[in-house]
């Protein structure tokens, strides 16, 4: 993937990944191996947790949508090598915090995805994404359930 066309973003819009999708199966240790690397550079690179977390979801039977999908964040990678998190001294640092939640986007269970990132100063300090443990019946909801856990 080392000459490949770069992409701006690590997913496609609105794109619903699902378990049995009807793609041909791909090998399994190959996909594991690629999404075990992406995982290790979320230590960096926050940007691409949401798209990795959710590709993690599909190692016991991934399809070749599921590794195009992971191939596709490479590109973005390749894309944006310059992204960096820098942490500078500041005299005036103030934390800033972001979440979101998207609704029932998991179409195997209809389970929503929640996420967070924190920065304190020039750098972020903490990020995660994770799947709730319930439906939420609404948007409102689901980033209820996110902030009471």
């Amino acid at each position: 993937m080392n000459g490949c066309k770069p992409v701006t973003t690590p997913l496609v819009v609105n794109e619903k990944l699902q378990k049995d999708d009807g793609a041909q199966e791909v090998n399994a240790s190959r996909y594991r191996s690629l999404i075990g690397s992406l995982l290790y550079l979320t230590a960096t690179r926050p940007d691409i947790m949401y798209a990795t977390s959710l590709l993690s979801r599909f190692m016991q039977k991934p399809s070749q949508i599921h590794y195009g999908v992971g191939k596709r964040i490479l590109r973005y990678l390749q894309g944006t090598k310059e992204f960096a998190i820098w942490y500078k001294t500041m005299t005036n640092s103030r934390m800033i915090g972001y979440t979101d939640s998207d609704w029932a986007r998991s179409m195997d269970d209809m389970k929503s995805t929640s996420g967070y990132a924190f920065s304190l100063g020039s750098g972020i300090l903490s990020w995660a994404s994770k799947k709730q443990g319930t439906v939420a019946q609404s948007t409102t909801e689901a980033e209820y359930i996110y902030s009471s856990c």
